[in-house]
């Protein structure tokens, strides 16, 4: 397996990941599955600045992505990310998920990015129903990611109310003077 860039010629490949994710789970609070057009611009649009990335099997399928997002819109928040992960279906548990993480995390530090910051949906008290577990929580957590927030109740998907938390986790120094963060020039 290798991991390389994402391309709009990916975007059919990489909908079809994500559209169980839409349609039967609570991990996306996504309604609809967007359309193909709407994905290549997302691809377009944040690839122009993030990494975005896959994971490809000896044949060349795609078995799952990562890409990291803006934070929020204001420039004080340059070295801060959201974080993204989706692993095809029939592919999860085969430490597809880390090994995009480990070059998402390493593109990002090296562009400057210091706080990677996920965004998960969660059941509160170790619950899960038959659209969440919290696999996403330890997920993250197993890769050093620190709970720093909870939204109670927060998104509504399939008649159910979820919360949301924050994880975040370091990836460089926070200095007085930080290098400006080099959006656009991301490697893998």
């Amino acid at each position: 397996m290798k991991i390389e860039k994402v391309t709009i010629d990916d975007a059919k490949e990489l909908l079809e990941i994500y559209t169980p994710y839409v349609e039967e789970t609570a991990i996306t609070f996504e309604y609809d599955v967007p359309s193909l057009e709407e994905f290549k611009e997302r691809i377009k649009s944040i690839s122009s600045k993030f990494p975005y990335i896959k994971a490809v099997d000896d044949n060349g399928e795609i078995l799952g992505y990562a890409y990291a997002s803006t934070f929020k819109g204001r420039r004080a928040y340059d070295w801060s990310v959201e974080t993204t992960v989706y692993v095809r279906k029939d592919s999860k548990r085969s430490r597809i998920g880390t090994m995009l993480y480990d070059a998402l995390e390493n593109s990002l530090a090296k562009m400057g990015i210091i706080n990677a910051n996920a965004c998960i949906s969660y059941l509160p008290d170790g619950q899960s129903d038959a659209h969440l577990t919290n696999d996403s929580y330890h997920f993250h957590l197993n890769r050093g990611y620190k709970l720093v927030g909870t939204f109670h109740d927060s998104g509504f998907k399939f008649g159910t109310w979820y919360d949301m938390i924050w994880m975040e986790k370091m990836l460089g120094e926070h200095t007085s003077s930080p290098a400006p963060v080099e959006f656009g020039k991301w490697e893998i």
